[in-house]
């Protein structure tokens, strides 16, 4: 895995993924718990994008270098390699 010291650039931007997926989180927590409710458009597309930035911190964490477009895409597809836990 890579790590701060070594891998600083990479690093960041995992950092940043996790980050984003908790912010995105909170909010959406904050909006339901207010609102009371939900419109499955818009909780779908919330959900959606917190899991983009947590598949993108997953499957990136080993991965070195400058990230093409296309594995910025790739990484954000649901893991292979983690089995849920509930």
């Amino acid at each position: 895995m890579i790590d701060s010291k070594e891998n600083p650039v990479e690093w960041s931007q995992l950092m940043s993924d996790l980050e984003d997926a908790h912010e995105h989180l909170g909010v959406l927590i904050k909006e339901m718990g207010s609102k009371g409710s939900v419109d499955i458009e818009g909780y779908s597309i919330d959900i959606a994008h917190i899991y983009a930035h947590l598949n993108r911190a997953w499957n990136s964490r080993d991965f070195k270098g400058e990230m093409s477009e296309s594995q910025w895409e790739e990484f954000r597809s649901f893991p292979s390699d983690l089995e849920p836990i509930a």
